[in-house]
């Protein structure tokens, strides 16, 4: 369909946003739970194997005690610390201070069975203080088979995880921005069906005003023409913005050699009289035989849709300026101006920040598609109750 497709193009910002957002949010608590499920499966693991390695250790423990025990009876006649090839040990007396250990590493007494270092403690306290020992520490080393094959089943869990996660993580977000796609699908079906409405009353409004020969009126009743006629190219505007909205990827490009000066002069004397009604001046300053290569209709467009928020966000007795120069064209009014915080959002499509004034939101949407299809560059500047000044440059 091509209102979905238009939407799919013009709530990129805003899909980019909330996507981003709730990404965020998602990973960030998809990492945590990843996280601290494999911190405590590692933690889980390792507590068996130390429970595994208990026995082995405790035999090691029992050995050395008993060699204690041998030395202790006999230290007049053998003072050789007791030694072995299957474990390293040590001994601390009752205030922690170390007697004698073959480990290289510092002990501590806190923990009867713990990893450390690469290695695997137990502490021990024999029945009888054996040559002043306490404390009996014996140390094999972590052979680290336990810690690969816990790697390898996190890996793969992890994967699993994630690739669950982001499956879910998808349906959520498609559930998440539902409503506002809805809600846009809504309003853009909206806008096509209030346009082809429009269709008829417009078309007659403005062919009936440009066939009344004005010179024959006399002065109230061409006020209130004016006035029509005012009114009718407002609607005309709004139609026209409307009809680019909903047929804007199907509208054939018919592009030529354009008069800038001449289509400019032509659209600034075209919204005279709605400027005039907003007791607004127009004032133009224009390089002759400059050129640019486009659709006419759309350029003419672009340039309505800046004329017309000149002079819709101005003030009374305000003042709109058009430059046209060889490289670039300036639209410069005396308004209300914007805040600086929202002049990245000015292109968005319905995107409005003056509630007391101006229409659905789409001007400068408008204008920025069409800049886009011609490689145009669009800069705005603006101080909120100076004006705003925006070009167009190529």
């Amino acid at each position: 369909m091509s209102v979905s497709k238009s939407l799919d193009t013009d709530l990129l910002r805003s899909e980019k946003q909330t996507l981003f957002r709730f990404s965020s949010l998602y990973i960030l608590f998809s990492i945590v739970i990843v996280f601290a499920f494999s911190f405590m499966y590692y933690d889980a693991q390792k507590d068996l194997m130390l429970q595994e390695k208990r026995h082995e250790l405790q035999e090691h423990s029992k050995n050395l005690i008993e060699d204690l025990k041998q030395l202790h009876i006999n230290f007049d006649k053998n003072k050789y610390y007791p030694r072995s090839d299957a474990y390293e040990s040590a001994i601390l007396d009752s205030d922690e201070n170390l007697i004698f250990q073959t480990i290289k590493t510092r002990v501590k007494l806190n923990e009867i069975l713990y990893l450390g270092d690469g290695m695997i403690h137990l502490v021990s306290i024999p029945e009888s203080y054996y040559v002043g020992a306490k404390f009996v520490i014996v140390m094999i080393k972590d052979d680290e088979l336990w810690l690969e094959h816990v790697k390898k089943e996190l890996l793969l869990f992890n994967s699993i995880a994630l690739s669950v996660m982001l499956i879910v993580g998808y349906i959520l977000l498609q559930l998440f921005i539902k409503p506002m796609r809805d809600a846009m699908h809504l309003l853009d079906r909206f806008i096509k069906d209030t346009t082809h409405e429009l269709n008829t009353p417009v078309s007659t409004i403005v062919t009936n005003i440009e066939m009344i020969n004005k010179e024959n009126l006399d002065e109230k009743t061409l006020k209130k023409i004016n006035r029509i006629d005012i009114g009718a190219k407002t609607i005309s505007n709004i139609y026209q913005d409307l009809t680019y909205l909903t047929l804007g990827n199907k509208i054939i490009s018919n592009d030529e050699t354009l008069d800038i000066a001449h289509v400019v002069e032509e659209r600034i004397e075209y919204f005279k009289s709605l400027a005039s009604a907003r007791k607004v001046t127009l004032h133009s300053t224009i390089i002759q035989n400059t050129s640019l290569y486009m659709d006419k209709g759309k350029f003419s467009k672009l340039l309505d849709n800046l004329i017309s928020n000149a002079i819709k966000y101005n003030k009374m007795q305000g003042s709109v300026t058009v430059h046209v120069d060889t490289r670039r064209i300036v639209v410069e009014d005396s308004g209300i101006g914007i805040a600086k915080k929202n002049i990245a959002k000015l292109q968005d499509r319905y995107a409005r920040f003056n509630k007391s004034s101006g229409g659905f939101g789409i001007g400068l949407n408008i204008v920025s598609s069409i800049a886009k299809e011609y490689s145009l560059n669009i800069k705005i500047t603006s101080e909120e109750k100076i004006g705003t000044k925006v070009h167009v440059s190529w």
